[in-house]
């Protein structure tokens, strides 16, 4: 079969025919003219072409089974259950229907959202805080274009999402069906891998294929379009693919027999057996000679300095090892992304403020993971007579801005874990002058008094957001799992809430996206049942997650939610009023959202300056009640400060 491929593509083997042909009819002197023959080979050539195309070889040798009642949703519901696959994130849709009735009676919870792009955040949630694929189905046409901002946030914070797309029937598809567009264009550019299935049996490999891709070297989202035609079953699909009755002219029973043959060939060994497992990975490495080069750098270091970003808790090196090796290494180090926390609370080499100061005073830097994007200004922040050690899976990511702004002294591809596991090997326990460490944790502690110092300044009405999420600090769990999405009150918490361990905090990442909390939400408290799942909300952002309460409700899925509301978009109106001198379009109302997420048949508490004295006590009820199995909302009236004055938001 793949020989006929080739021979079709090529044109190999009608050259060749032709040759041995016409040296045949001169031997033979001339019986038939050359151009008979070359006729005669590209008829042949064309028509053995065509039934490669039909598919009249492969059904020759693999059967049509058209009794049997098995669909293609049974193959997708497979294979995610044997890459461990236990939620499936969706909004339903006629397109889809098979797999996630497949999916459920194999035992993959199927979570069903108000909006799919929730469904796609809930994936990238599961993806980051188990290290597998995050699966999100959603029907055709509008159901995956409101999946784009999702699918371009996993894009950019590297989480390996399968994003499992409805589509028109094959044949339907460019003649006007419903919901029909040119969905693998507009996915190409956000995704790893794209894939359209156009037959039963190419779902399995199709799909182990994406997860493959979406897992191995820079992960990220996959795309695979499931038309119509190859998730439901045979006799339905033959009902409205075939006339029920056949034609009686020549050409009516011409394109009834295409017809008959694009079913048969649709569904020719749909049922045989496929290994349905997870593939090998590509997880590039370091060499040998880049970690021992890397060793010799920090060996000489006298100031030296660890970043850690996002890739540093990916598979295959577990969060607790990778904690273990940064305090076997001892060298002080800022974490961004999803590598917060990973130190807990207070350790003494984490240090969380100046950290552009710090970064200019180093001798040594070590960006782990870490890329010079507008984060570290673009790498401008980096002193250019420090040596920079980067190690990343992405080389475009790695040596970003690097011909501008800074220039790496070893540039290291691969797995960042496996990279500072080998680091501190080789460096076997050396150890550096403590003066560095508490020169940057005084510099810290300076800081941080800066901060309570803010918390005592009263505001013009309602509550201190400092003083506020301070306290909230003070009340959180140790198995708290925090969910943020905001712009001026979540950027205030980064600075004061810490979290209690690695895989405790989740933020959008480098896009930036607003919107993410509800599905961060909802995926993190089913991978992590155990833990408290608290959101921190800006008023503005809260927005698009408030109908998801719904979900949370239908779905008992108790988190528990703080909205941080100043009736604005104050990110923005810190720069636009000053600059511009026009608050337009920054204004919002001080809101009853405890009231709305009320009706939606969540529980609702409110912090204002009436009980300005009661906020633990509030923080406690909600606390409470979320233990019971609520989903809540506490609205938090806060007043505005100038915590962050100065601060950019583009």
């Amino acid at each position: 079969m793949r020989l006929w491929a080739w021979l079709d593509r090529s044109g190999v083997w009608p050259r060749f025919f032709l040759m041995e042909t016409t040296a045949a009819a001169a031997s033979a002197g001339g019986f038939f003219p050359s151009f008979l023959l070359l006729a005669f080979g590209t008829l042949v050539a064309a028509v053995l072409g065509a039934a490669h195309r039909l598919g009249l070889f492969y059904q020759l040798m693999h059967k049509v089974d058209k009794t049997s009642i098995r669909h293609g949703g049974e193959s997708v519901a497979a294979v995610l259950r044997a890459h461990g696959v236990r939620f499936v994130f969706t909004l339903v849709g006629g397109h889809i229907s098979p797999l996630l009735v497949a999916c459920e009676k194999l035992g993959i919870r199927v979570v069903d959202t108000r909006h799919e792009v929730t469904a796609v955040f809930a994936a990238d949630a599961v993806a980051r805080l188990t290290g597998t694929v995050g699966v999100a189905a959603v029907t055709a046409g509008p159901g995956l274009t409101n999946t784009v901002t999702a699918v371009k946030n996993a894009q950019v914070a590297q989480s390996p999402v399968l994003l499992l797309g409805g589509a028109a029937s094959t044949l339907l598809q460019k003649r006007g069906a419903l919901q029909a567009i040119d969905q693998m264009s507009l996915f190409r550019p956000l995704c790893k891998f794209c894939a359209s299935v156009r037959r039963v049996r190419d779902i399995v490999p199709t799909l182990r294929a994406a997860m493959a891709a979406a897992q191995s070297g820079t992960p990220g989202p996959v795309f695979v379009e499931l038309p119509l035609d190859v998730l439901y079953p045979y006799f339905m699909v033959e009902k409205e693919m075939i006339p029920a009755q056949l034609p009686k002219g020549l050409m009516g029973r011409v394109v009834v027999w295409y017809l008959q043959n694009c079913l048969a060939n649709l569904f020719a060994g749909a049922w045989e057996p496929r290994p349905e497992g997870p593939l090998p990975l590509d997880i590039p490495q370091a060499s040998p000679q880049q970690v021992q080069r890397c060793v010799e750098i920090l060996s000489r270091a006298k100031r030296p300095l660890l970043v850690l970003g996002s890739q540093a808790l990916l598979p295959p090196t577990p969060a607790n090892k990778l904690r273990a090796a940064v305090e076997t290494l001892g060298v002080p180090c800022f974490l961004g992304g999803m590598s917060r926390g990973l130190l807990g609370r207070n350790h003494p080499l984490h240090i969380r403020q100046n950290r552009s100061a710090a970064l200019k005073k180093a001798d040594v830097v070590v960006l782990a993971g870490a890329v010079c994007d507008f984060r570290l200004s673009y790498g401008r922040v980096l002193n250019r007579k420090s040596s920079i050690i980067i190690v990343n899976r992405n080389r475009d990511d790695m040596l970003l801005n690097s011909d501008i702004f800074w220039k790496p002294q070893e540039a290291v591809q691969g797995d960042v874990g496996s990279f500072m596991i080998k680091l501190v090997e080789g460096l076997q326990g050396q150890t550096w002058s403590s003066d560095w460490v508490e020169e940057l944790r005084k510099a810290d502690q300076q800081k941080e008094q800066t901060y309570r110092d803010k918390a005592l300044l009263p505001v013009p009405q309602h509550l201190n957001p400092v003083r506020l999420l301070q306290q909230v600090e003070e009340t959180l769990p140790d198995n708290a799992l925090l969910v943020v999405d905001g712009g001026d009150f979540v950027a205030t918490a980064a600075y004061l809430v810490q979290p209690r361990g690695p895989l405790r905090w989740l933020d959008p990442g480098a896009f930036g996206t607003l919107g993410v909390g509800a599905g961060f939400a909802l995926g993190a408290k089913l991978c992590q049942p155990e833990a408290e799942v608290w959101c921190l909300f800006g008023d503005g952002a809260f927005g698009y997650s408030l109908i998801e309460f719904d979900t949370f409700v239908r779905h008992k899925v108790p988190v528990i939610a703080l909205v941080g509301n100043d009736a604005g978009w104050t990110q923005i109106s810190r720069e636009q009023v000053p600059r511009l001198g026009s608050d337009v379009a920054c204004s919002l109302a001080y809101t009853d959202y405890h009231k709305a997420a009320m009706g939606l048949g969540a529980q609702g508490l409110i912090l204002s300056r009436d009980n300005e004295d009661q906020v633990v006590k509030v923080l406690r009820d909600g606390q409470k009640l979320c233990q019971e199995g609520h989903a809540v909302v506490v609205n938090i009236l806060i007043g505005r400060t100038d915590f962050r004055d100065g601060s950019i938001s583009v």
